[in-house]
């Protein structure tokens, strides 16, 4: 009896560093439709996904769906403080989609992620960019101002950067829903494996700056 309770003090009073090291990362997928998983059963939708693959390696994280259908980049923003709660280590921001649907100004679009990530590195937690691509129906000089925003904050803010989300589905009748726009499930678990060395260096940073 004794034992057993000198035992329990002793793992009371010292608690190991390692552990908080080791514990498992909480990531937050702050995004729309495609990352909130529309038209698939939750277990299918990117983050849940994404988790299952990162197990599949060993790599152990909290994740966290906040993805709104139909969410812009300001949206996004107006949300931030209650969807990413204290004590998120990382957040992969996946907006911009409905911005290039609606033809919204990418300025207005800019301005959005630039406050995100701004707010996120103030709350000393770590941003991962997903990239999108404006449609063709918009023209040449809009695709290239929208286009052209998820490189420009990568390299202003020094965050890394998947450069195209839908990369390896888009435009294929396969791999999307009756819609065209948003993945099946074959389509999410490509995604997923497009992204996952993005991710791993993501997370790996995230360890390094807990030690």
């Amino acid at each position: 009896m004794h034992i057993a309770v000198l035992m329990l003090g002793l793992m009371t009073i010292a608690p190991p560093a390692r552990a908080e090291a080791t514990k498992p990362v909480k990531l937050v997928v702050l995004g729309d439709s495609l990352s909130a998983g529309l038209g698939l059963p939750a277990q299918e939708a990117f983050p849940q996904r994404l988790k299952k693959a990162l197990q599949t390696k060993g790599i152990e994280v909290d994740m966290v769906n906040a993805g709104v259908s139909g969410d812009t980049s300001s949206g996004g923003r107006d949300r931030l403080d209650w969807s990413v709660p204290d004590g998120t280590d990382g957040v992969i921001v996946e907006l911009g989609a409905n911005d290039a649907l609606r033809g919204i100004d990418p300025e207005l679009t800019r301005a959005a992620l630039t406050d995100i990530i701004q707010r996120l590195e103030a709350r000393k937690i770590a941003v991962m960019l997903c990239g999108m691509l404006a449609p063709p129906n918009y023209g040449a000089d809009y695709a290239a101002r929208f286009n052209s925003i998820y490189p420009d904050l990568a390299k202003k803010f020094d965050v890394p950067l998947y450069p195209f989300f839908l990369e390896g589905v888009a435009a294929d009748a396969k791999l999307n829903q009756a819609d065209g726009i948003h993945p099946t499930a074959a389509g999410v678990d490509i995604i997923v494996g497009n992204i996952m060395p993005t991710v791993e260096a993501f997370l790996g940073t995230i360890a390094e700056q807990r030690r």
